[in-house]
C-alpha cells in the first residue's frame, strides 16, 4: 500500500523554528492532497496546515504568518516551516495523505487515506 513518514520534529525555545518533513512512497497512483495535523493530550486531531496538488494550500488561523507548508509532488513530499513558534503549539503533529493507490486486486486505482506516525514538537518558554 502507502506508507506515510514524518520527520524533523524536536525541542525548541519559544520564538524558535522547526521544520517538520513528510514523504509518501509505495504502490502510489497519485496523491491529492498532503496536509499536517496536530494533537493535543486528550483532544481531537486539528488541521494544522493543507497543500494539494496544484499548489492550493490552507492554514489554521492560529498559525497563519507562522507557519508555511511546501509540496514536492514528483517526490511526493511536504514541508511545514514552523517559526516564531510558541508554547501553545506543543502537541504531536501528524501527517495525512489523501490520493489512490495501485492494488493488485483492484483493476484500477483505489483511493486511500494515510497517517504517519506522528513527531512530537515540544516548544518552551
Amino acid at each position: 500500500q502507502v506508507q506515510v513518514v514524518e520527520s524533523g520534529g524536536g525541542s525548541v525555545q519559544a520564538g524558535g523554528s522547526l521544520t517538520l518533513s513528510c514523504e509518501a512512497s509505495g504502490s502510489i497512483f497519485t496523491i491529492n492532497a498532503m496536509k499536517w495535523y496536530r494533537q493535543f493530550p486528550g483532544k481531537e486531531r486539528e488541521l494544522v496546515a493543507g497543500v494539494n496538488s496544484g499548489g492550493g494550500t490552507d492554514y489554521a488561523d492560529s498559525v497563519k504568518g507562522r507557519f508555511t507548508i511546501t509540496r514536492l509532488n514528483a517526490a511526493n513530499t511536504v514541508y511545514l516551516q514552523m517559526s516564531a513558534l510558541k508554547p501553545e503549539d506543543t502537541a504531536v503533529y501528524y501527517c495525512n495523505a489523501r490520493g489512490y493507490y495501485n492494488s493488485d486486486l483492484k483493476p484500477v486505482p483505489v483511493l486511500g487515506d494515510w497517517w504517519g506516525q506522528g513527531t512530537q514538537v515540544t516548544v518552551s518558554s
